[in-house]
């Protein structure tokens, strides 16, 4: 797939306010600090898209940007150790919780989880939840230049180890580094072939 169009249109609290469309979307989402923000500006091309931050939490909106004008991609706001108020936290939850459920057009879930790290409890309930609503997902390993691919391997096995506790069939997963652009292809190939389905 090639983007040849990536606009942002619209920051929102609430799902109700999300735009009117038929057209699929793709939401982004993971633990504060994953590399949400780097991973969007990479797959799209466009460095300033999404705004990054030193600062984990900079994302507290539902935002939406329209994709070559037949689909969207959702940068929904991060969960886990982002330094702001047990309300915000609650209210961010609450909001994305709803955008699961009552999101008809929602295509398929891209969960960004940092491959440096062991399975964390927050992303393992996420991911419950995600199972739960019956929302579809993928696992999208961020991070995979910072270490090597040894490390990286390993990581992902005991995260499969740990998912097969409790699921019969392991997501699709895709390794990803924004500085290297690594895993852009394969994951634009992919929603392109959601798409295909879709429409048929």
């Amino acid at each position: 797939m090639i983007i040849k169009e990536a606009t942002f249109i619209s920051s929102n609290t609430t799902v109700d306010k999300c735009p009117a469309t038929d057209l699929p979307e793709y939401a982004f989402i993971g633990r504060s600090n994953v590399g949400k923000s780097s991973l969007i500006n990479m797959l799209t091309g466009r460095n300033k898209l999404a705004k990054t931050s030193s600062l984990p939490g900079k994302t507290q909106l539902i935002n939406h940007f329209k994709i070559n004008d037949n689909w969207y991609l959702v940068d929904l706001p991060g969960y886990g150790w982002a330094k702001v108020s047990k309300e915000s936290r609650d209210k961010w939850q609450k909001m994305i919780k709803t955008y699961l459920q009552q999101r008809k057009n929602l295509a398929c879930v891209f969960l960004l989880i940092d491959s440096r790290h062991d399975p964390q409890q927050s992303d393992l309930d996420f991911i419950q939840l995600l199972g739960t609503l019956g929302v579809p997902f993928v696992l999208v390993f961020t991070k995979t230049d910072k270490q090597s691919l040894n490390k990286t391997q390993e990581a992902v096995a005991v995260y499969k180890k740990k998912l097969l506790e409790s699921w019969e069939e392991l997501p699709q997963m895709f390794f990803t580094s924004s500085e290297e652009k690594k895993g852009r292809d394969e994951i634009l190939d992919f929603i392109e072939s959601v798409n295909a389905e879709l429409n048929n």
